[in-house]
C-alpha cells in the first residue's frame, strides 16, 4: 500500500537476472506510452541498488485462468465472459492500431488477462511485447517466444510475429472462456477438440455439450451470441494468418453480441504460466507444427524445460530487448 492509500502490486525480478533485466526495460518502455482502460496501469518503478521492481494497479479478482479454474471463488456467467472478452479485445485492439508504433503482445493468454474489482478485463505482462516499426512491412522476424497452447502455429514455423499471432493466441482464450479449460490438457489440444466436435446442426451447443464449462452447458438456450461467439473464435485460430481477422474485428463481433442480449457496450463498466524461448529448429531446417500429436503428447515434459529455461526471473514472462530507443511520449 502507498503513502496515500492506494493498494498496488510489486513484481520483483531476481537480483542479476539479465532476462529479468530486459523484461524490466521493454515493460517500462512499453507501458510508459500506452494508456487504455483494458490495459493494466503502471503506477511507478524502482531502480536501485540492484533492486528492480514494477509498481502496477492492484487487481483483485486475479487472473482470467483463476476464475475460470474456479480458485478466485467468482463464478463467471456467459455475460460476464462476454464482457471480459470484449475488454481484453478492446485493449488488444488498441495496442495493433492506436500505439504509435503498433505494438505486438506475443504472449497472450488467460494469466495475463487482470480482472479489477467490478470484473474489468485489463491486458498485462509486456515483458515479450514487440514493436512494430514503419519499415517492417507488417511483421517482424524474431525468436519465437510465447506460450504452448496460445502460440500462433504460423509464427513458430516461419518466425515471423505479426499482430494476427495475438489474434490466434486471443482465439484460444475464447475457447477458454467456453470450456473453462486450459489449452492443452491431459494431451488434448483445446483448438483441434473443438474444431472435431462441431456441429452446427446442434442449434443448442454446437456439437460441444461434453466439452463446455457445466456451468454454461446448464443455462441451456440462455446462452445469447453463443453461435456467432464460437465461430468467431475458430476463425481467430485459423492456421494461416490472413484468414484471420484484426482484433477491431473481432471487437465488433462481440459488440454485437452483447448489443443483441441489450447490452450498452459503449457504456459498459463491468465486464501465468512462463512463457517459453523456442528459438529456432536445430541444423536449420523447417520446424514442425508446434501442435502435431508428439508435441502435444509431451507437453507435461517439455513445461519442465521451459521453468528450467526461465528461472522465474519475473513472475510472468521472459524478456525481450528493443532494438530501438524508445522515448516516452
Amino acid at each position: 500500500m502507498l503513502s496515500d492509500g492506494q493498494v498496488v502490486a510489486i513484481k520483483r525480478a531476481q537480483q542479476g537476472s539479465m532476462q529479468g533485466g530486459l523484461e524490466f526495460k521493454t515493460e517500462i518502455e512499453l507501458l510508459s506510452r500506452v494508456h487504455h482502460k483494458n490495459l493494466v496501469g503502471l503506477v511507478g518503478f524502482c531502480f536501485e541498488q540492484g533492486e528492480q521492481m514494477l509498481v502496477y494497479e492492484y487487481m483483485p479478482n486475479g487472473t482470467l485462468r483463476e476464475c475460470l479454474s474456479g480458485k478466485s471463488g467468482i463464478y463467471l456467467d456467459w455475460r460476464r465472459r462476454l464482457r471480459i472478452a470484449l475488454g481484453s479485445a478492446r485493449g488488444l485492439a488498441y495496442l495493433h492500431e492506436l500505439a504509435n508504433p503498433p505494438i505486438i503482445h506475443r504472449d497472450v493468454k488467460s494469466t495475463n488477462i487482470l480482472l479489477d474489482e467490478n470484473l474489468t478485463a485489463k491486458v498485462a505482462d509486456f515483458g515479450l511485447s514487440k514493436l512494430v516499426s514503419d519499415s517492417s512491412k507488417g511483421h517482424v522476424s524474431t525468436q519465437v517466444k510465447g506460450t504452448l497452447g496460445y502460440l500462433d502455429p504460423e509464427y513458430y514455423m516461419t518466425q515471423q510475429l505479426t499482430e494476427k499471432s495475438d489474434v490466434y493466441s486471443f482465439g484460444v482464450v475464447m475457447l477458454e472462456l467456453i470450456a473453462a479449460k486450459q489449452p492443452i490438457e491431459k494431451g488434448k489440444y483445446i483448438v483441434r477438440e473443438v474444431r472435431m466436435a462441431m456441429d452446427r446442426n446442434d442449434e443448442e451447443h454446437y456439437g460441444l455439450k461434453e466439452i463446455m464449462d457445466p456451468g454454461l452447458r446448464n443455462m441451456g438456450g440462455n446462452l445469447v451470441g453463443f453461435g456467432r461467439f464460437l465461430e468467431v473464435a475458430m476463425q481467430c485460430v485459423e492456421e494461416s494468418a490472413t484468414e484471420r481477422p484484426t482484433m477491431s474485428e473481432v471487437v465488433k463481433a462481440i459488440e454485437m453480441i452483447l448489443q443483441n442480449d441489450g447490452v450498452n457496450t459503449n457504456s459498459t463498466t463491468s465486464a501465468s504460466s512462463s512463457a517459453t524461448d523456442f528459438g529456432a529448429s536445430r541444423g536449420g531446417g523447417p520446424l514442425r507444427h508446434p501442435y502435431n500429436h508428439d508435441v502435444v503428447a509431451a507437453k507435461n515434459k517439455v513445461d519442465v524445460v521451459d521453468n528450467i529455461n526461465n528461472n522465474n526471473a519475473f513472475d510472468y514472462s521472459g524478456g525481450y530487448t528493443l532494438s530501438a530507443k524508445v522515448e516516452p511520449k
